[in-house]
């Protein structure tokens, strides 16, 4: 039986030895492609070929690429898990000829793969081709002898292909394997006829041979190319005799190791198995999409991860995991398929941590929400409605954080259906809230204001980067609510705009520059300057005395100390991006920044906080490249231009044709509008005085240069004096002094911890002695004051072991949120189990849990449901065991 790396291997070598060019797989998220949000087919990294846009060295390509298909047009997810060949995440075999040869040869080579390459019985494989497509009717009778009655034709949705309204396009010819008359779906299943698993398409050869206008017109291409798919998932489930992909080595390993976790076989309860599949299958998708750079948040691919990590973390809480478990599993996905794709060994470590972190923030909400759904979903059944509104399933989201797909497969098993248009549009309305805030806190008045001035010629912009002193001519003046004015006098204060300026106006990253502007018969201050458009700086000014009047022309002049210690701090954040993707790796881009004279902020992509010694080497990296004292150069490129030699560009942020470079020695490259420095030594140092969260995956670190580093440094020198006169001891013997302290906490803290294990021994005690008897079962319902589930479980341990028969639940408030852990013992499992309780008796603590047949633990929201918690069980009891 052939492996799925074996048949992956196969594969390239077979395409290798017939002269292409093996390519290695294109990362996930699509390089030059905005319209796709990800890598879905291997044809994907090789469009601009195809479309005549781009040549490469040569003109026949194999490739194993990784896809994935959950989002926008392509989205298998909610069918993930329920039939046997859906998947997120997936790998394409494809094979590819870029105006060399033809049909007769792709027929060819996929034919000789197929049956004697991997030896696949030839007549189990059938073939449909496009219903117009005489030639390749013709060339699959004299290539591979395959009998007419075994080829069939198809219409134009099912076997012709198109990649747009317009462009390259053609018929296409699909190879089906029988997987025999147990998957046929009745007495009519046949090619054409039906949609089920009996004829298993594995290969799709396109035969990209048109040009379709606009007009609808298909006119022949000159050099006509081909483009092969075949999923190794399915292929797999052929070689290795299985009927589904699941089964295969690509997942089952994945699929026992989670059933290994939960205490349960694969292949004895549907929708355990529906669970295990869906796990399986997420823990692929999440480590791929992790090792190509994607993290958890609430917008675009970040979105998607968060959505199937969550959804993962829901399914396995259904199979008793309370504890986050998918960022183990992933490891199993490393250990398959690093070898074949080196990214994702790489990444390991980082993937552990985002995902942990996922599951861990999920987990704080998802018992909340699913109380919240349950209640919804019985008033919905009370009234016989049928539908999950949308503005239900968005609050779900909105509050806990709960994808739209985990509310569907709740309500789907009860059911019921969900109002996804009605949950879209309160997404759209929420985000239509949004902007128009943020819409209203900008300068509207200011941008109306200086719209008249964007045909004046006689405007030539920001001159700052060259000086920071220039004569202009005032070509307009604002009072403070943007009235046009011909004269600010002196106190008061409003907008002016020059002819030029060599004042930086604020951008996203950088503050404006201030400084003093002089005129004939009066001085002003410049306390801001803004850009109401791309070539517009408005200076806001304050008049200190006489007046400024337009078309007067005045002396433009820039606090040069002020504008120094920002570009300090600008060429600073260039520095640390580049040390922080060194320290912590190339997932790391930036996510925003704010530089002014006094610090930096740099916020970047990262799931946790960094360690002390990461911390260090980012500090130390950044000052060795100001030590090394490299030359600052700026350049105007293109802006392809500057991608392609590597340059780094904001996440989302849209740039001209023309770009300015920044680039510090040969260690950075970016694409930025701000001042910086001539060398990195005039930085003089830099010193990090914060790390913190801002967001969902997203970290920031605070730092200062210069002068105000050394301040830093100084103040801390004094702290540590302070210290030394505190604990009266010298600077080298302050760690020691402090350690010394902390463990003689740390023994305190073990006496305290040996004092309450004694008390609890004996309070199990005196609980198992006030058990009742409900059905001639002994039934213990207790509140302790055990204080975190740790120590109930040790507790509940202690009463176990006196305990040979019945049933315990007990109770504690953990900073004042319930706990319940409750135990039923083997010999009342058919009749009961502790899963079945426990989701009954949470409902009184506004909760829910789960876990195995013998033990089961619920968290909630309100402790003064723990009473009402006991009274339950005692109820439930007394119906099912008399």
């Amino acid at each position: 039986m052939l492996s799925s790396a074996e048949i992956r291997d196969r594969f390239l070598n077979f395409f290798r030895k017939n002269g292409h060019t093996v390519v290695p797989s294109s990362p996930l998220v699509p390089g030059d492609d905005p319209t796709l949000l990800f890598t879905n087919a291997g044809m994907v990294q090789f469009k601009k070929v195809f479309l005549g846009q781009e040549k490469l060295d040569f003109t026949r390509a194999a490739t194993a690429q990784k896809c994935l298909r959950v989002g926008g047009k392509h989205n298998d997810l909610e069918n993930v898990g329920r039939t046997r060949r859906h998947h997120t995440f997936f790998e394409m075999l494809g094979s590819f000829s870029f105006g060399d040869y033809f049909k007769d040869v792709a027929i060819d080579l996929a034919w000789r793969f197929l049956t004697e390459d991997l030896g696949l019985d030839r007549d189990k494989l059938y073939i449909t081709i496009y219903q117009d497509d005489e030639e390749a009717h013709a060339l699959w009778q004299q290539i591979a002898n395959m009998p007419a009655e075994r080829i069939f034709r198809l219409g134009e949705q099912e076997n012709f292909w198109s990649m747009g309204d317009t462009g390259p396009c053609g018929p296409c010819s699909e190879i089906l394997y029988d997987q025999g008359e147990i998957l046929a779906c009745g007495p009519n299943c046949a090619i054409g006829v039906c949609d089920c698993d009996r004829h298993l398409e594995i290969w799709n050869l396109v035969f990209m041979q048109y040009d379709r206008d606009e007009q609808g017109s298909l006119n022949p291409l000159p050099r006509p190319s081909i483009d092969t798919g075949m999923g190794l998932e399915r292929i797999s489930a052929v070689c290795q005799g299985v009927l589904s992909s699941y089964d295969t080595d690509l997942l089952s390993s994945l699929i026992k190791d989670t059933a290994l976790k939960a205490g349960i076989k694969y292949g004895q309860d549907h929708d355990q198995d529906v669970a295990l599949r869906v796990i399986a299958d997420h823990a692929r998708s999440s480590a791929f999409m992790i090792a190509d750079g994607i993290l958890p948040s609430n917008e675009g691919r970040g979105y998607i991860l968060r959505r199937v990590i969550r959804r993962a973390f829901r399914f396995g809480r259904y199979l008793g995991l309370v504890s986050p478990f998918l960022n183990q599993t992933v490891q199993v996905v490393v250990r398959d398929m690093g070898q074949a794709y080196p990214e994702l060994e790489k990444a390991r470590e980082f993937m552990i941590r985002v995902i942990e972190q996922e599951e861990e923030r999920f987990s704080e909400t998802l018992d909340k929400g699913l109380a919240l759904l349950e209640d919804e979903l019985k008033k919905i059944e009370e009234q016989a409605l049928g539908t999950v509104p949308g503005e239900t399933a968005f609050k779900l989201y909105d509050t806990y954080g709960f994808p739209i797909d985990i509310v569907n497969d709740i309500a789907q098993k009860r059911g019921l259906s969900v109002d996804e248009q009605g949950f879209n549009e309160s997404m759209l309305a929420q985000k239509e809230r949004a902007r128009a805030a943020w819409k209203g806190a900008g300068r509207t008045g200011l941008g109306a204001a200086v719209a008249l001035l964007q045909d004046d010629a006689s405007l030539t912009g920001f001159v700052g980067y060259e000086r920071l002193k220039d004569h202009a001519r005032i070509v307009l003046l604002l009072d403070e609510e943007y009235r046009a004015v011909d004269t600010l006098s002196q106190n008061s204060r409003g907008w002016m705009v020059t002819t030029s300026t060599p004042f930086y106006g604020e951008s996203g990253e950088q503050v404006a520059d201030r400084g003093r502007i002089l005129g004939p018969k009066g001085r002003a201050i410049v306390e801001d300057a803004q850009n109401p458009s791309p070539d517009i700086v408005a200076h806001k000014i304050s008049l200190e005395q006489g007046k400024l009047s337009l078309d007067e022309e005045v002396e433009l002049l820039v606090d040069e100390g002020k504008r120094i210690a920002t570009a300090r701090n600008h060429t600073a954040t260039h520095l640390l991006h580049r040390a922080l993707r060194r320290v912590l790796g190339e997932h790391v881009h930036q996510a925003g920044s704010l530089v002014d004279e006094k610090r930096l902020r740099f916020d970047f992509s990262h799931i946790q906080a960094l360690s002390k010694d990461e911390l260090e080497q980012v500090e130390d990296e950044v000052n060795a490249s100001i030590l090394a004292d490299y030359q600052v150069k700026v350049r105007m490129m293109d802006y392809s231009q500057a991608v392609a030699k590597g340059a780094l560009a904001l996440f989302g942020e849209k740039y001209t044709d023309r770009v300015r470079v920044v680039s510090v020695g040969d260690i950075s490259t970016e694409l930025c509008g701000g001042t910086h420095l001539n060398s990195t030594g005039q930085a003089g140092s830099f010193c990090i005085i914060g790390e913190s969260a801002v967001g969902s995956g997203v970290r920031r670190i605070e730092a200062m240069t210069g002068w105000e580093a050394l301040s830093h440094w100084k103040k801390m020198r004094s702290r540590v004096t302070g210290l030394q006169e505190m604990l009266k001891s010298g600077p080298d013997q302050l760690p020691e002094k402090v350690n010394g302290l902390l463990l003689q906490v740390k023994e305190l803290n073990r006496e305290i911890r040996m004092l309450q294990q004694k008390i609890s021994a004996g309070t199990s005690g005196d609980i198992a002695a006030g058990k009742k008897i409900i059905a001639q079962v002994p039934v213990i319902a207790r509140r302790t004051d055990a204080g975190d589930i740790e120590a109930l479980r040790r507790l509940m341990d202690d009463i176990r072991s006196r305990l040979d028969s019945g049933v315990v639940l007990l109770g504690t408030e953990d900073k004042g949120k319930p706990l319940l852990l409750l135990h039923v013992s083997k010999d009342l499992h058919e009749i009961i189990t502790a899963p079945q309780l426990i989701k009954e008796v949470a409902r009184e603590i506004k909760g829910g849990g789960g876990g195995r047949p013998d033990l089961a633990q619920a968290g909630g929201s309100d402790a003064e449901g723990l009473e009402r918690a006991f009274k339950k069980l005692e109820e439930l009891l007394s119906e099912r065991l008399t």
